[in-house]
């Protein structure tokens, strides 16, 4: 059950190249929060910019909240400079996050593309309080917009980073090197796919997933305007018909998507 509270800002942090971290007191909302899901924001009091924005959620850790985004347009940059102390009207938890295997019979291989890293953090979290050891495939353009890197490593995460300029790590895109990981076929178990970025990245996984036999889940990065499911401003083509990415989602497994690629 989502809930409206007023969230204190704790830290506001400016990260590398245009992309900006939050940490909120949140209580209430940490406490029904699960991978995957979303909270939508009340940037500010004016008409302008009108609608709340969708973030995901980075990180949880007792009643405090993080996110992180990029800023991007007039929301995002409002956001960006507001002050320790101010508060925000926050709705949340909103949507369906991914779900977790009951076995020990899996390795998750968490891909993020750009700030598509942004909720797989969380996720890496719970996974490893379940007991799995999580690979984590980082993908940005050049090294200076590699997002969390420290973090995934410090929770234990094996961490791989692809570049597409090839300034850091594996030089290609991130699915490349997802391909890569797969090809080594070195698992001794069976793999399951986390996934958040581009909507190009997403279908490249498809594709992917189906070629290797892996199962996956993905957090598609929808447009959304009311965040609850009422004015259906961010349908998705699945195999059912069209779902509300925030309602019915943002967590969809890859085979209920209708991609351009198929």
């Amino acid at each position: 059950m989502a809930k409206q509270i007023k969230a204190r800002i704790i830290e506001s942090l400016r990260l590398t190249l245009g992309y900006h971290k939050l940490l909120l007191s949140a209580e209430g909302i940490t406490q029904l929060a699960r991978p995957g899901q979303f909270i939508n924001i009340k940037v500010c009091q004016d008409y302008e910019p009108l609608l709340r924005r969708p973030f995901s959620i980075h990180r949880i850790k007792d009643a405090y909240l993080e996110i992180i985004f990029k800023i991007v347009g007039k929301a995002t940059e409002l956001l960006s400079k507001k002050d320790q102390g101010d508060y925000l009207d926050i709705i949340g938890p909103l949507g369906k996050g991914f779900w977790i295997f009951d076995s020990s019979a899996w390795v998750p291989i968490l891909v993020g593309g750009g700030i598509g890293i942004a909720p797989l953090l969380f996720l890496g979290e719970y996974l490893k309080h379940l007991g799995f050891l999580s690979i984590v495939l980082i993908g940005a353009k050049k090294k200076d917009e590699i997002l969390a890197e420290e973090d995934f490593r410090r929770i234990g995460c094996k961490v791989k980073v692809s570049t597409e300029d090839g300034s850091r790590g594996f030089k290609g895109k991130v699915t490349d090197l997802l391909i890569k990981v797969l090809k080594k076929g070195s698992f001794p178990k069976e793999a399951i796919i986390y996934a958040c970025g581009p909507r190009r990245m997403l279908e490249e996984i498809n594709l992917i997933s189906k070629r290797y036999r892996v199962s996956a889940q993905v957090s598609l990065e929808e447009h959304m305007a009311c965040g609850i499911g009422a004015c259906f401003g961010c349908v998705v083509n699945t195999r059912d018909g069209y779902k509300r990415v925030c309602k019915d989602g943002p967590v969809f497994n890859i085979d209920e998507i209708v991609w351009n690629n198929l």
